[in-house]
């Protein structure tokens, strides 16, 4: 696969070069280009793999909110363009194809709720497939179209849908707002708990339309899927349609601090779902079939409570009951796994030094060899001659491309974002490495202001990733996107310090129990490295900004290390890592990350605590918090906010009412990036 590799690192570097307008033309990018940028996702393709249909968000700036469309391209005829499937002003997306070719089933919010509907191959208009009376959260179409498989959140008592629709009804005429609550969880991510579960059940096809709900999930105490994330990747069909095999983790009173998810299977027409890993008491999810049945793979985590654990592909003979942990010895974590038609491969995405490549696993040997080059791969969809997938890099949102598997032929297709992109000039990136904490080589980006001239010297950006097993890779955000610090006349520089993922479990699992140690000896080298190797970047006039870990690496930094900087920016940072332990709602994380409970491990909790060093902090500071994030409540904020005001340091407080731990409306994000753009050329100003 060198030749496809090669091809797409000659696209990569030269996919700006040759715009019709020229530079002089162009405007710089900003955060109005970012909000405004066309969003594709969800590639599938037809049965014989001559059509792809795609999701594309647009966002309508009148309404403040995104819309997404179907798409198609027809993958058979060269210099074909992309062409709309579905037009209304609601939400379409999901979209899955029958078995046959002749439909396509997606999501669709357009009849005043979320149902699924169809549309055929051929043309014509959208038919409803469902007409329930609560939101479709996500669907399964079986194998031979008879059923599908759908998930409602219902009242976990009520015998049927009506119950559900009812109670909620009367919730909301009551005058009554108290909820009372006998066990923990109660609000999740942004979301307060209204006693509904998510429950998977199976609806019988009968001329195009679906009939006779049947509970799948009733008798366990579980959303399936998971919340607030999951989606239809956690539910599959047997090949034969007679069974359905889901991920759950059981509520209980552990919820809140277990990472146990278990794969069960159920049959279609309801009853005792099985456990197949009750054995593994860590994270086993997205279960997938051979094409020929014979088959169950699985991605799996060791060790409990560790949501950043190594995720390795599990296999099972489904005749004799066998297991095999086919990648066990490949130091990489899996994501998104799908068979080959032949069953022979698993095809799965990873991190890999900075990129998320599509690589392709050998079932026998477990050998994985990679099939797409750099970038970072969002989705892709597997047919019996090609492989279709979205790609990002820190140059571009995501775009398609079609990889032939036999000659390995490369194909970029039409890009959906081309015309706006030759409107704007932007920055450029360049990774480079350093030799970290413990010696170890680590990996970091630099990104070049869009108006880059080598004789001058330009202010900096240093921008801290979150999670802390995260990554600022060559992918594209829409969120913390260098594209618009270049756009702003800024350098910036990101690090993908220990803790991070694609450089070996040990690397990212290096950050717990460690959090102000050697991450914060990464960054302090990155940094140097950097201003050693490219004189271009000020040293002078440098802000550090970072959110959530990046946003308690911030906090940190104020007492630690703040020689450097001339400004901080922290958005949703923890800043009292001990009532963190106590406030935030997934438990888990807090408590493995610090070796236990805030009362069994307070000394780890206060070994890296930011607010044991508040007499320290000097420099001024852009706080930064949404009022429905759950995550890292926004009272670590104020309490920062009021810290900083006390003590007589420049400071401000930006607090979004209606958003959670990001910021995710055009107009809130576009205001966010104008008060941080502000904020970075107050104190980076010549002179300052």
């Amino acid at each position: 696969m060198s030749s496809a590799r090669s091809l797409f690192a000659s696209w990569i570097a030269l996919a700006f070069v040759g715009s019709a307008l020229a530079a002089a033309e162009r405007h710089p990018f900003s955060a109005e280009d970012l909000v405004r940028l066309k969003r594709v996702a969800d590639p599938a393709l037809s049965p014989d793999g001559k059509t792809v249909v795609f999701v594309l968000r647009e966002t309508d700036m009148a309404a403040n909110r995104g819309r997404q469309d179907l798409w198609s391209l027809d993958l058979a005829t060269k210099g074909a363009q992309a062409r709309r499937l579905t037009t209304h002003p609601e939400n379409d997306n999901s979209p899955e194809w029958s078995r046959d070719g002749r439909y396509i089933y997606f999501l669709s919010s357009r009849s005043g709720t979320t149902q699924v509907w169809r549309l055929a191959a051929a043309g014509g208009e959208g038919e409803q497939v469902t007409s329930l009376p609560l939101d479709v959260g996500s669907f399964r179409l079986a194998p031979d179209g008879s059923q599908l498989a759908v998930s409602l959140s219902v009242f976990a008592d009520c015998d049927d849908l009506a119950c559900t629709n009812a109670r909620l009804k009367q919730t909301a005429d009551s005058k009554e707002s108290g909820r009372v609550y006998d066990r923990t969880f109660v609000r999740h991510w942004d979301t307060w708990d209204d006693g509904r579960i998510s429950q998977l059940f199976a609806l019988r096809m009968e001329n195009g339309r679906a009939v006779e709900p049947t509970a799948l999930t009733a008798m366990l105490d579980a959303d399936v899927p998971s919340k607030p994330f999951g989606d239809a990747s956690e539910y599959t069909f047997s090949p034969d349609g007679s069974k359905v095999v889901f991920d759950a983790r059981v509520k209980g009173k552990s919820e809140p601090w277990s990472t146990n998810f278990d794969l069960y299977e159920v049959s279609i027409a309801g009853g005792e779902p099985r456990n197949l890993t009750a054995d593994n008491p860590a994270w086993d999810t997205q279960p997938v079939f051979s094409p020929d049945g014979s088959m169950l793979a699985w991605r799996a985590m060791q060790r409990p409570g560790f949501e950043a654990d190594r995720f390795h592909v599990v296999l099972m003979d489904l005749k004799t009951g066998e297991r095999r942990a086919l990648t066990q010895d490949w130091d990489r974590s899996v994501d998104r796994i799908a068979f080959a038609p032949d069953g022979k491969t698993l095809y799965a995405l990873a991190d890999q030094f900075g990129q998320k490549p599509v690589f392709a696993i050998d079932i026998k040997t477990g050998k994985p060899t990679m099939l797409t080059g750099p970038g970072h791969v969002d989705s892709f969809a597997v047919g019996e001659r090609e492989i279709v997938f979205a790609v990002s890099t820190l140059k571009s949102p995501a775009e398609l491309y079609v990889l032939t598997l036999k000659g390995s032929d490369l194909r970029e297709l039409p890009r959906m974002n081309a015309d706006a992109f030759a409107a704007m000039s932007i920055g450029e990136p360049e990774q480079f490495t350093f030799a970290g904490a413990n010696d170890e080589t680590v990996y970091g980006y630099v990104m070049r202001p869009a108006d880059f001239d080598a004789k001058r010297r330009y202010p900096v950006a240093f921008i801290v990733h979150g999670g802390p097993q995260s990554s600022y890779a060559n992918a594209w955000s829409y969120r913390w996107n260098p594209q618009t610090y270049a756009g702003a006349g800024y350098a910036s520089i990101f690090i993908d310090f220990h803790g991070s993922p694609g450089y070996g479990q040990a690397f990212t699992d290096a950050v717990s129990n460690d959090w102000g140690g050697k991450p914060l000896e990464d960054l302090q080298k990155g940094l140097q490295a950097a201003l050693a190797k490219y004189p271009w970047l000020d040293g002078e006039r440098m802000c550090a900004l970072g959110a959530s870990y990046g946003g308690y690496m911030m906090n940190w930094i104020a007492g630690n290390w703040n020689e450097p900087f001339k400004c901080i920016v922290s958005h949703a940072g923890i800043f009292d890592t001990r009532g963190m332990g106590y406030m935030t709602e997934e438990l888990w994380f807090s408590e493995w990350e610090n070796g236990g409970t805030p009362w069994e491990a307070r000394q780890n909790y206060e070994k890296y605590n930011p607010e044991s060093h508040v007499a320290d902090w000097s420099k001024p500071m852009l706080v930064i918090a949404g009022q429905l994030d759950y995550r890292v409540p926004y009272s670590q904020s104020l309490s920062m906010f009021n810290a900083l005001q006390r003590r007589g340091i420049p400071s401000r407080l930006i607090m979004f009412p209606n958003e959670n731990h990001w910021v995710l409306k055009p107009a809130n994000s576009i205001q966010w990036h104008r008060e941080v753009e502000k904020w970075l050329g107050q104190w980076t100003a010549k002179g300052e």
